[in-house]
């Protein structure tokens, strides 16, 4: 073969290696959230539900979950994030049962079963609040990264809750795989949950 002919095959080859690779990528689109695959810390949790059954990760094995943390007593962010999660599960349709929503709560002095429950339905009923009874709410943010901090207010019981604003979402065998920056839109999490649930 000449050097010419080689050097077309070549090109052809390359050309060829091109079209595979972009139909490859076209097939995975990239994920809206940040991608943290593999990332050493939001791996588990020990927390107990508003029913007052403890809950892990392994409890909700084959959907997708997201964790959010915040106060019932928030007044923007905590609403704002809970209700584009119900919107997300509206956007996904029939496959919006396999979505588990989870809420953590950074502030356990107002935040009882009761009244977590109650915030819970005002969203969605299979939401699920949690709280930390078994390991200290502290270590439980620190192994999120997650962090919160009580602002005094005028008087003892009007304080608020300066806090992380994001979510972590997992995928259905329970690996942490993204983190939603607050206010990302029930769109772009519908989008990543489905690509979760195809076993992305």
């Amino acid at each position: 073969m000449s050097l010419f002919n080689q050097g077309r095959a070549w090109i052809k080859a390359a050309a060829f290696a091109c079209v595979v690779t972009l139909a490859g990528c076209s097939d995975a689109p990239p994920f809206q959230g940040i991608d943290i695959t593999g990332a050493d810390y939001a791996t588990s949790f020990r927390l107990t539900d508003h029913n007052g059954q403890v809950r892990t990760l392994s409890d909700f094995k084959g959907k997708a979950v997201v964790v959010f943390f915040g106060y019932t007593q928030c007044p923007d962010v905590c609403p704002t994030s809970m209700t584009e999660l119900a919107e997300t599960k509206r956007l996904l349709g029939k496959d919006g049962d396999r979505l588990q929503g989870l809420f953590v709560t950074v502030d356990p002095k107002r935040d009882t079963p009761e009244v977590m429950k109650a915030y819970m339905a005002a969203f969605d009923p299979t939401f699920l609040a949690l709280y930390a009874q078994d390991t200290p709410l502290e270590d439980v943010a620190k192994s999120f990264r997650i962090y919160y901090k009580e602002v005094p207010g005028p008087t003892p019981t009007s304080y608020t809750m300066d806090h992380s604003a994001g979510s972590y979402v997992y995928d259905t065998q329970g690996r942490i795989r993204l983190y939603h920056r607050y206010g990302s839109g029930a769109e772009g999490l519908a989008r990543d949950i489905r690509q979760l649930l195809d076993g992305r």
